[in-house]
């Protein structure tokens, strides 16, 4: 379980925990506004959701620990690629490649052998685990990011140049990009080959007529809803560290370590969340972090705490986070309630990815344009107020799920 919560994070540090925690940095070493970042991830998204959906299958067929090991050295020769500084046309490429890297041998898979790992009394544990753990992982190699960061910037008072902010982004992207390989290298080596439920795995024959029929079901519609939800929230944590910059004039340091913060909070709300869950039904857990969300992002939204000090506006975006990071750990750990046979696990966690995480091609988008080239409180406030629709429709399906379980 251990090499799986590290390979789960490794996998997205280049493509996702690198521009999250440390995207004030590189705005201004890739001289790129969020718009341009968003339309590169929005390029990764595109590709992502065609490998979510033919993953599932691939996921179900061949064994985990080639399919886990491939992705992640696949995703680090990525990591070469971005170490050069390239132009934002290259850079856009590359999301294109990282949406396959990790994702079409990868996820399902994650979450097939997340789901064997557990038992049915303790999914929400599991994947609470498995997120919260990925969360410690992600916000450790930010920490160490944030401590080159602050070793290769000059002393206070000397001018930071184009060339401090390159050169400190590249020691951060080598090292990232060596941990990638280095996950890769111990996957390949410790996971063990198969178990005895590889072996059921191999003598199942997957069944289009059966896969489809899934689709059409009404939980695996709710399902993928929540996920969608829960996504977009996910995705929103991104502009945690710029809003300190923009809104709070946090310098790029004061705003990269706000930002490693946040990060910090997903092992603790997402662990916590999973063992709450376990002694209730996960499924009923999903209502309140919805609730929390429409709550904390409305009053972000209507500008309720811009008068107050800033420790006000500071506690929001933790509930926010928390938020967030709840649902990040339940909302695979609801596969149980659906009653789906472990066989099908990769092709159901296949088929509600593909919705599910559709934000990958519009949410940074959404955001890059929300808040144009030098976003105010102004620009800020309105893509709260705007996103704060996604959690109430999140807590609908989530009522819906309730119910289209109730009579399994």
């Amino acid at each position: 379980m251990f090499l799986l919560i590290i390979a789960g994070e490794a996998i997205f540090l280049l493509p996702f925990i690198l521009m999250r925690v440390f995207k004030p940095v590189i705005r201004e070493a890739f001289l790129i506004s969020d718009a341009q970042i968003g339309e590169a991830q929005a390029l990764y998204g595109i590709t992502a959701v065609l490998s979510y959906f033919f993953g599932g299958f691939i996921a179900d067929k061949w064994e985990a620990r080639k399919l886990l090991s491939i992705s992640l050295f696949l995703t680090a020769i990525g990591g070469f690629w971005m170490l050069m500084i390239p132009s934002i046309f290259t850079l856009k490429i590359l999301y294109s490649f990282w949406g396959i890297s990790t994702i079409l041998l990868f996820w399902a898979s994650l979450v097939k052998a997340t789901r064997q790992w557990g038992n049915e009394h303790n999914q929400g544990l599991s994947f609470g685990l498995l997120d919260g753990g990925r969360g410690f992982f992600a916000a450790t190699i930010a920490l160490s990011g944030a401590g080159i960061l602050t070793f290769f910037f000059p002393e206070k008072g000397i001018e930071i140049t184009s060339e401090h902010k390159i050169e400190t982004l590249q020691y951060i992207i080598g090292t990232i990009t060596f941990i990638v390989f280095v996950v890769s290298f111990l996957i390949w080596k410790i996971l063990p080959k198969e178990d005895d439920n590889f072996e059921s795995g191999k003598e199942f024959q997957f069944n289009f007529k059966k896969a489809f029929s899934l689709m059409k079901q009404k939980k695996v519609i709710f399902h993928s809803l929540i996920i969608f939800c829960g996504y977009c929230s996910y995705k929103l944590t991104g502009v945690y560290g710029t809003y300190a910059k923009d809104v709070w004039n946090y310098s790029l340091e004061e705003a990269t370590y706000f930002a490693v913060f946040i990060q910090y909070l997903r092992p603790i709300a997402a662990i916590s969340i999973g063992w709450v869950a376990d002694r209730f039904i996960p499924s009923k857990i999903i209502i309140p972090s919805f609730s929390i969300l429409i709550l904390a992002s409305a009053i972000l939204g209507f500008g309720i705490f811009n008068e107050q000090p800033i420790f006000l506006s500071f506690t929001s975006f933790i509930f926010m986070a928390l938020g967030t990071y709840s649902l990040r750990g339940l909302y695979f750990a609801i596969i149980e309630e659906t009653k789906t046979p472990l066989q099908m696990t990769g092709t159901l966690v296949g088929i509600i990815s593909v919705v599910g995480f559709t934000p990958d091609i519009f949410m940074s988008l959404f955001i890059g344009y929300m808040l144009g080239e030098n976003p105010t409180i102004i620009e800020y406030q309105h893509l709260f107020t705007t996103f704060t629709i996604i959690p109430i429709v999140g807590l609908l399906a989530a009522l819906g799920f309730r119910k289209s379980i109730s009579k399994l």
